[in-house]
């Protein structure tokens, strides 16, 4: 709720006319954002998940039902980010359209919570099974957390260099994560006899509610749909980001959903039900079983490439947001410094490497990653809310056909207000299955989220 009326105060640098913004380079087109929103979703996960959700639901067609229906939310959020990037693209994207719907203390919270738990977390995670799996292939006489570290370190390079060079780098990692990923399929369809178990009809779990069970298994499939949004943080940097993101968003999130969907086909077809539940690597399974050792090796390979893309892909995209809010004043203002070569926001991508290294190094990122889901969720339900504060207030000021124009040129929500509500629904009930499952990870996560307002209220008391 907005406690200082309808209509909130703009922040200290309006967003309509985001001065900062212009030094970006604007440079990214249609298909570096499709791949941006594919390296975004894509991590580790989808080589492993498979098997977690197969311990709470036992047959396959409810594991199977678990990734569809996944990919059927995340594609109604997809919806509702493609609608905001043609109507609002503004850098920092998901920031800017909390900032400009609710309050600035809002889009700061989302930012301290990305900054602190949602992305830098994440990040360190990622680049801790990037050093396993790198060692695991080359047997380099290197320890983990040197690797994590040299690992996020080049990533920083890269993306100091500017837009271009990160996105290039992001592009070709995230195809040659699709190409591991079809080669997984490939392996468990036509190199591997399913066992007749396959087959088996939908059947209750053996223990508790079915619909419980369900929800259980939804929790570690939205994380892995998690992270098409962080695409929008780079609207500031794309040629034409009405049209191109929001198309981008489509063509990615769906994409996905077949990648997904395909792994688990796969993965049921090759080791069924059961075998996928006792599993704790599937990916390895279904490659060994197809092609013995060498197949392992070759899927380690790839989820090394994979967990190094996702690594990029924050790397290129979540320092728009800390610009964003330093821009804004909500943030140091060196973070708002952009290299007069290379148009990169070079403090923020710093800033993002040195936090996710110090995690990584520590090694509390494992607790961290336990507090993303549900503070995620949170702010998935409230940017899907700010559709209908736009499109009311465009309505009210005589700006409607205008913002409908642009939307139409971009990407309008279809079956929008039930979808739109829809959605939200779906975000509420992922972050109360979230809270009932691990309820102490979640009241940690959604603390240090709320730790974000006195700090809101330090920063605006600083600028005045």
């Amino acid at each position: 709720m907005n406690p200082t009326g309808p209509h909130p105060p703009r922040p200290t640098v309006p967003p309509s006319a985001e001065p900062a913004a212009p030094q970006l380079a604007r440079r990214l087109g249609l298909f570096d954002a499709t791949m941006i929103v594919m390296g975004g979703i894509v991590g580790s996960g989808i080589f492993v998940t498979p098997y977690v959700v197969a311990r709470q639901v036992h047959t396959p067609a409810l594991i199977v039902g678990a990734w569809l229906a996944g990919g059927l939310i995340a594609l109604a959020g997809a919806f509702v980010y493609a609608e905001l990037a043609a109507r609002r693209p503004h850098v920092g994207g998901q920031y800017a359209y909390l900032r400009d719907a609710y309050h600035p203390a809002v889009a700061f919270v989302y930012g301290w919570a990305l900054l602190l738990v949602i992305q830098t977390g994440g990040m360190a995670a990622v680049a801790v099974t990037f050093a396993r799996y790198f060692r695991e292939v080359t047997h380099v006489p290197l320890g983990e957390p040197l690797i994590a570290g040299l690992g996020i370190a080049l990533l920083v390079a890269v993306n100091c260099m500017g837009v271009r060079s990160g996105s290039t780098v992001q592009s070709g990692l995230m195809l040659l994560k699709i190409l591991a990923i079809l080669a997984l399929v490939a392996a468990g369809l036509f190199f591997v006899t399913g066992p007749p178990e396959t087959a088996r009809a939908v059947s209750e779990p053996r223990s508790g509610s079915l619909l419980l069970a369900f929800g259980a298994a939804m929790t570690p499939v939205m994380f892995s749909y998690g992270g098409w949004q962080t695409a929008s943080f780079v609207a500031g940097e794309m040629r034409n980001p009405r049209r191109d993101l929001a198309r981008g968003l489509m063509i990615g999130v769906l994409g996905v959903i077949a990648l997904y969907v395909g792994v688990t086909v796969a993965c049921v077809y090759a080791l069924g039900a059961d075998g996928l539940a006792r599993t704790e690597a599937p990916a390895s399974a279904v490659m060994r079983l197809a092609f013995g050792p060498a197949g392992a090796t070759v899927i380690a390979a790839g989820i090394a490439i994979s967990t190094l893309g996702f690594l990029s892909q924050g790397m290129l995209t979540a320092p728009r947001v800390y610009f964003a809010m330093a821009a804004d004043g909500l943030f140091f203002r060196r973070v708002a410094w952009v290299h007069p070569r290379t148009q990169a926001p070079v403090v923020a991508v710093v800033l993002q490497g040195a936090l996710s290294l110090l995690i990584a190094l520590t090694g509390t990122y494992e607790q961290i990653l336990s507090y993303v889901v549900a503070v995620d969720w949170v702010f998935f339900g409230l940017t899907a809310g700010t559709v209908f504060l736009f499109r009311h207030r465009a309505r009210a000021d005589g700006s409607d056909a205008e913002e409908r124009g642009r939307a139409d040129r971009g990407a309008r929500i279809p079956g929008h207000p039930l979808t739109t509500a829809l959605f939200i629904v779906a975000a509420a009930l992922i972050v109360m299955a979230t809270v009932l499952d691990a309820p102490a990870d979640s009241a940690v996560g959604l603390g240090i989220m709320l730790t974000g307002l006195p700090v809101y209220l330090l920063w605006r008391r600083r600028a005045a």
